[in-house]
């Protein structure tokens, strides 16, 4: 009230986006194992996904072949979408992502459908991940992690110091 208001001149200037703004889903296809996690989890069903199965020759010989999913279509309706974000947090692949880019607007609501090459392109808007505060707590799993591995070390450490020490009092008794 006690400031003079500012009126922001869109189209010529840009606004200043908060980090972490969800504009528009971008896809990293090659983490994508056709799971469909994002398109069940979906509350709006609004992502298309087709797939085929392929067989992989065994890797060494005598091995079995494996089949694999094939990513034939990976479709997001945006007329559809509320941007709730559940797609991206179940994707257990790190295959979709939040673009901050909100300008994908279209005089006809069915290329509002965008298709895995387009959502493709939206991926390289993807901003870099925020740097980890220093100063957070360490969390728990790698505090326990790093308290394995140093335990192992330690043993192997001790275990290498007797094989060394007994070795020569071995040669001596036999």
């Amino acid at each position: 009230m006690t400031r003079k208001s500012v009126t922001a001149r869109y189209p010529d200037v840009q606004p200043e986006l908060p980090p972490r703004t969800r504009g528009v889903i971008g896809l990293f296809e090659e983490n994508c194992t056709v799971c469909m996690l994002c398109a069940r989890e979906c509350p709006d069903w609004c992502i298309y996904i087709d797939s085929h199965k392929e067989t992989v020759p065994p890797a060494a010989p005598g091995g079995r072949e494996r089949s694999r999913n094939v990513l034939d279509r990976f479709a997001i309706d945006f007329s559809l979408c509320m941007y709730c974000g559940i797609c991206i947090e179940v994707c257990p692949f790190d295959a979709l992502f939040w673009s901050p880019e909100f300008e994908y607007a279209e005089t006809d609501i069915r290329e509002l459908t965008h298709e895995r090459d387009k959502l493709r392109e939206w991926m390289w808007t993807v901003p870099a991940p925020c740097a980890l505060d220093p100063a957070a707590e360490e969390p728990k799993e790698l505090a326990a992690a790093r308290k394995a591995t140093e335990k192992l070390a330690a043993e192997a450490e001790a275990k290498a110091r007797t094989e060394d020490g007994a070795a020569p009092g071995q040669e001596g008794s036999a």
